[in-house]
């Protein structure tokens, strides 16, 4: 955005939450910065300067306010919708990418070079990577600090310190005090192996929960997924260890998370795949506003204007869902999808999982290579192609991150085993979290775009149509989907889909 002085000044004296996670204001007299939508009492114009992002303050040497949080703002920025590189290298930190690496490796997953990388952050954050990377660690351990009672040595552990020294080194320099000292209860400190962690999850309002749960709670396997109107829980694996995650919505304008892992290190890694299933980073009305140019969407984001695009847990998980979800119904493909867990899905031990109705995890691609799939009831040749892309990701496990572009995304997934152009744009946009992403031959989206006299465009005339969504396309995608099933009678919904082999409803 537009880091005009005045503007950003007003969004401070007006408090403007449309401001909240798009601009950050720092106040030279006291070294704080804080959100447009702070309480305390706005600093005088010439004490303040703007920035784009939390990790360019805490760059430029200010440190977090205590009463606004800068931590629990939407996970927003400037640079969404103008720089797909940046957002492609947003995601793979979120998913630890420079826990262990650094920029040059960075730069080389996302086929672009060094400098420019950091030239493009520079321009778009106001910051470098590695100090975006750094002020998620310290936001997210000040989170941890301020909603939860973790122990401050599991909270170094799970934001990612290397060690607890460092962990209070960091605080004490960038606060003035240690860890400890910004904890709000003082009640007894309990491990997140025991009982669990509950953490806010903010987003942009509004925020459409009965549509996510609904598309979630269609494509539920039974073992791995418990969905309610007002709850989703399952069974997730990272890193080998096994867990639960149940998520529900709060009273304000966020999710609210409960985390039960043994491994609290994993506990970056599971924020970020919650985030990226329920789309907590989209700005409904930005990317609204884009797509309401066009009339016939237009009406479309007026009905839904919170709408998101779901996410997925796993890229491997979400590939052999859609290959066994190819021409054949809903039912059917959550049927062969707990088939497929019930035989080769690691069971799970957790009495309080077992309360949930969670017994097995979504089977890991070794549990399945070698195995005769089609013995669960499909054609031998999906079957064969579920075997050989079990294989493929288990020989390169990073196959499901993002690429230097879409295209090259696209071209990818599609090397895959069982991997057409329509599976292979649908990963790309529930995996990969390509906002540009666009499956033009789906039937849905055709039957979504038809006339009023019911003609349907073809899949070449609905792909011109869509250049004028661009960069949006998947949350267009999301919105025709959406109001094609709210059309189908629900008396002919799986012949319809069977007849005209609607995948995306079976992954």
């Amino acid at each position: 955005m537009d880091m005009d002085f005045e503007t950003c000044r007003r969004s401070f004296v007006t408090r403007d939450p449309r401001f909240d996670g798009r601009i950050f204001g720092a106040v030279r007299t006291t070294g704080i910065y804080c959100r447009p939508v702070c309480p305390a009492q706005t600093p005088k114009p010439e004490n303040m300067t703007f920035y784009p992002s939390a990790a360019a303050c805490q760059e430029a040497g200010y440190r977090p306010c205590l009463r606004c949080r800068p931590e629990s703002s939407p996970d927003l920025g400037a640079w969404r919708g103008t720089s797909n590189t940046v957002s492609r290298a947003l995601a793979l930190i979120e998913a630890g990418a420079m826990d262990g690496g650094d920029v040059e490796a960075l730069a080389s997953r996302l086929g672009v070079g060094e400098r420019q990388l950091r030239r493009l952050f520079r321009q778009h954050l106001g910051a470098s990577p590695v100090a975006v990377a750094q002020t998620r660690r310290v936001l997210l351990a000040k989170q941890l600090i301020q909603e939860t009672l973790l122990p401050m040595g599991e909270v170094a552990l799970a934001a990612g310190f290397g060690s607890v020294r460092r962990f209070n080194e960091t605080f004490q320099q960038l606060f003035g005090r240690p860890p400890g000292a910004l904890r709000r209860s003082r009640a007894e400190e309990v491990s997140a192996s025991a009982v669990g962690i509950t953490v806010r999850l903010p987003y942009r309002a509004p925020y459409d929960w009965d549509a996510i749960i609904s598309f979630l709670s269609a494509r539920a396997i039974a073992g791995v997924e418990n969905v309610s109107p007002r709850r989703y829980a399952r069974t997730l694996v990272v890193d080998g260890a096994a867990g639960v995650v149940i998520v529900f919505p709060g009273a304000g304008d966020f999710l609210l998370a409960e985390i039960r892992f043994p491994k609290v290190g994993a506990l970056p890694a599971v924020i970020a795949r919650i985030r990226r299933v329920f789309d907590l980073t989209a700005d409904p009305a930005l990317i609204g506003l884009h797509l309401s140019q066009d009339p016939a969407l237009a009406r479309l984001v007026a009905a839904r204007p919170g709408l998101r695009a779901p996410g997925s847990w796993d890229g491997f998980e979400l590939a052999v869902r859609a290959i066994l979800g190819q021409q054949i119904t809903v039912t059917a493909a959550r049927g062969l999808a707990a088939k497929l867990v019930d035989a080769y899905g690691a069971r799970i031990d957790d009495p309080f999982a077992a309360s949930l109705g969670l017994t097995r995890a979504f089977p890991a691609p070794d549990q399945i290579v070698g195995q005769d799939i089609a013995t669960l009831g499909m054609p031998k040749a999906r079957g064969a192609a579920i075997e050989a892309l079990a294989r493929t990701v288990a020989a390169d496990p990073a196959i499901f991150t993002p690429r230097a572009d879409l295209e090259s995304a696209i071209a990818a997934l599609k090397a895959l085993p069982g991997v057409g152009e329509w599976t292979a744009q649908y990963i790309a946009l529930r995996e990969l979290r390509e906002p540009d992403a666009f499956p033009e031959a789906d039937i849905g989206l055709l039957r979504g775009m038809a006339d009023e006299a019911g003609q349907r465009p073809t899949p070449a005339e609905l792909l011109e149509r869509a250049e004028t969504w661009r960069p949006w396309r998947a949350y267009a995608a999301q919105h025709l989907w959406a109001a094609d099933a709210d059309l189908l009678p629900k008396t002919t919904h799986a012949k319809r889909i069977k007849t005209d082999a609607y995948q995306q409803c079976a992954a």
